[in-house]
């Protein structure tokens, strides 16, 4: 498991010695993060991509619950409509489909739709900030932030989530 640290970086020159700092303390380039505003340069960084910065995983989620759950209402309404001979698999399938629409459907609108976890550091990025996301194994978290906090006094630690998801 792992857990999900923020940080606030002044520059760029800052984010680029914080990233090979956490390369160096073995920390995958998978698991490390920046977020600028747009235009900004990102030389040397490990940009977030549309899992990190869009509402999309969390969409996805609950595309695929309500889809299954109508799906499943509609099967059963079909089933008792055309006296299925075999009504569990119209509810299975139905549930199915409507999982899978559900979950296209609103990935679709949660990848454009900006992460609400990051609403907050929206004016430090427009200022010129860069933000780092780092996902840290459980056991490394204090090793990590005073890895940082001793090497970037310039940096500005912004939370943690406790659960990280699990794809992106």
């Amino acid at each position: 498991m792992r857990k999900r640290i923020y940080w606030l970086l002044p520059d760029l020159g800052s984010a680029r010695r914080t990233m090979d700092e956490l390369l160096l303390a073995r920390i995958t380039e998978h698991h490390i993060h920046f977020v600028a505003a747009e235009g900004a340069s990102m030389d040397g960084l490990h940009a977030a991509n549309v899992l990190q910065t869009s509402d999309l995983v969390e969409a996805a989620q609950s595309g695929a619950l309500i889809g299954s759950g109508l799906g499943a209402a509609g099967g059963v309404a079909a089933a008792f409509a055309i006296n299925a001979g075999s009504p569990a698999a119209v509810v299975i399938g139905l549930a199915a489909l409507g999982a899978m629409l559900g979950t296209w459907s609103s990935s679709m609108i949660g990848s454009a739709a900006p992460n609400r976890r990051l609403k907050r550091f929206e004016s430090p990025i427009a200022a010129g900030q860069y933000l780092l996301i780092v996902d840290v194994p459980r056991t490394r978290i204090t090793e990590i932030e005073q890895l940082l906090e001793r090497t970037h006094p310039e940096a500005h630690f912004e939370g943690m989530e406790p659960n990280v998801p699990a794809f992106p």
